[in-house]
Order: structure tokens, then C-alpha cells, then sequence
């Protein structure tokens, strides 16, 4: 008895301590959230109250975040300079045929390389795997002139006479890269399915193949349906980095403008303005080009953080 009491006695004592600890840990975790979200949030909140501000606020001293002369010139202004109409559906239409091209490819590719066993598939898939690594820079001329005089076989050069078709200024060479699982990061798209595919019980497969189902058919009614975590990541991935890219959209397209390749000619574009004018401008553009982006993500946030546990990436 008394060495229960001493026991009871002691535990009493040191609950206090345990409070302050967890009570340290709480605010210290806090501490690190709250400063991790204000770095990373903080440039969207300086763009939000510039893209708002009138250009006597930007001289005033008193004003720091909420503007006394509340305006939306700025975006008039950077939407007439970004065409934002034409340009906003051209990268809408080049992000939405490259993102549902790569889910079917790289899912097809993907299903091979886990489910299908042959000679050689170990090496092929380190092989898709080790395109994300290679620096596009490397591939700049090949895939500019195969596209600039683009020729399958040679079976067109055969029959006209010629050096092939030029596809530049058009959309086929994005729509002929993410059909053929070469565009931006399939590699990595093609890891991700093959990761899921490998964690759907075989049984299904099998069962599939019992009621006379191919393999294309057990592809697209039992794989497929089960992938919706592999599809929805993959689709926010390869939709973004697509929107987001300049460098593609710079090498093959010159007549044909969208925001990646418009914004950084903002500031020369409002030259004839003085140059604080000119940079409330820019900051106002780079918020236009990241608002699709961001809507995107609030709206699917939800289902993207389930999908990037259940595919595991971070594991």
C-alpha cells in the first residue's frame, strides 16, 4: 500500500510537467506550421494586395497590405496585355488534351510493365523510369526538327517527294508526345500507375479472365475503376506541370500564344509606362496566369491528398 501511494503520489507530481511538455510541443509545432505556410503563402498574399492597389498606394508609405484606393485597373490592364481570352484557352486546351492523352498512355504502359511478364520488361521500364532525370535541353534539336519535318517511316517522304510535314504551330507534337507516353514527366506517371496496378489483388485480374475477358477488357473494367486515386494524381500532375511549362510551348509554337510563354514578355510589353507601374502590372499577370491553378486546387484538394496517400508517393 505504501508503495502504490508513493507511486500515486509521484505520478501527481509529475503530471504538471507532462502538461508543460505537451503543451511546449504544441506550440512549438505551431510555431513551425504557422512559419512554413507564411513562406510558402506569402508571395501569393503580396501579389493579391499589389494586383489591388493604385499606383499612389504603391507610393505611399502608410500602406502595406490593404489598399487605401481599392482598383481593379490593374487587372484590366494585364488581361488586355496577356490577350488572357485566347491565350487562357489555348493553354487550357493544350493542358486538357496533353492530361487526358498521358492517363491513357502511361496507364496502358503502366499495366504492361506490372501485369504482363516478358523478356526485357524489367529493362524497358528503368529505361521509362530514367527519362525523368534526362534534361529536356539535351533533346531540344531532335525534337525540334522531328517535328519540324515529321515523317513516320518515311512512308510520307515516299509519297510526296518531300522532307516530311511540319507540325510546328499546331498542336500535334503535344498531342503525339502524350499519346506515345513521352510527354512532360511520364516516366514518373508511368511509375505511378505501375505502383497501383501492383497493389490491386491478382484474384481480380483472374476472375476477369474466368468470365472471357482479354486483357484490354480487364484493363478498362477491372484496373481502371480501381485506379481512380493513380488517375486523379496523375491528372493534377500532369495538367499542372503542363499549364505551368514554358519551354515546349516555347520551341514549338510561335504563332499560336499562351500565359507560360506571354508572361515573361509583360514587362517589356508595358515599357511605356513607368517602371512601378510596369512591375504592379507584371505581379498582376503572374496572379492571373496561377488563378486556374489554384481554383483547380481547391476544388480538388480533398480528393488529391487521398490519392496521394493511396498511390503512396510519399512512402
Amino acid at each position: 500500500m505504501n508503495k502504490r501511494a508513493a507511486y500515486v503520489r509521484l505520478a501527481r507530481e509529475k503530471q504538471p510537467l507532462l502538461k508543460m511538455q505537451n503543451w511546449a510541443w504544441i506550440l512549438v509545432r505551431a510555431i513551425l506550421i504557422i512559419g512554413l505556410c507564411f513562406v510558402i503563402i506569402y508571395p501569393l498574399f503580396f501579389k493579391i494586395s499589389i494586383a489591388f492597389k493604385d499606383r499612389v498606394d504603391m507610393l505611399d508609405p502608410t500602406v502595406l497590405w490593404l489598399p487605401k484606393h481599392f482598383t481593379l485597373d490593374n487587372f484590366k490592364f494585364a488581361a488586355s496585355t496577356l490577350h488572357y481570352a485566347d491565350t487562357f484557352f489555348n493553354s487550357l486546351l493544350i493542358s486538357v488534351m496533353t492530361t487526358v492523352l498521358q492517363v491513357i498512355s502511361c496507364s496502358l504502359a503502366a499495366f504492361g510493365f506490372a501485369r504482363l511478364k516478358f523478356k526485357g520488361s524489367g529493362v524497358l521500364f528503368a529505361l521509362a523510369v530514367f527519362t525523368i532525370v534526362v534534361p529536356s535541353q539535351t533533346l531540344m534539336i531532335p525534337t525540334y526538327l522531328n517535328y519540324r519535318f515529321f515523317d513516320f517511316g518515311g512512308l510520307i517522304g515516299l509519297f510526296t517527294g518531300g522532307n516530311g510535314v511540319n507540325l510546328l504551330d499546331s498542336y500535334w507534337p503535344f498531342i503525339l508526345q502524350s499519346a506515345m507516353g513521352m510527354g512532360i514527366k511520364s516516366g514518373l506517371f508511368i511509375f505511378i500507375f505501375r505502383q497501383f496496378f501492383r497493389g490491386i489483388p491478382k484474384e481480380l485480374e483472374e476472375a476477369a479472365y474466368m468470365d472471357g475477358c482479354g486483357i484490354l477488357q480487364t484493363f478498362y473494367r477491372v484496373m481502371l475503376p480501381n485506379a481512380v486515386p493513380a488517375i486523379v494524381t496523375v491528372s493534377l500532375f500532369s495538367f499542372v506541370w503542363m499549364w505551368n511549362d514554358n519551354y515546349y510551348v516555347s520551341l514549338l509554337l510561335t504563332r499560336i500564344k499562351v500565359l507560360s510563354t506571354m508572361l515573361p514578355t509583360m514587362w517589356t510589353a508595358t515599357q511605356f509606362e513607368d517602371g512601378l507601374y510596369a512591375y504592379m502590372i507584371k505581379n498582376t499577370g503572374e496572379l492571373l496566369f496561377i488563378a486556374p491553378i489554384i481554383v483547380l486546387y481547391v476544388i480538388l484538394q480533398r480528393y488529391f491528398v487521398e490519392s496521394v496517400e493511396r498511390t503512396g508517393i510519399v512512402g
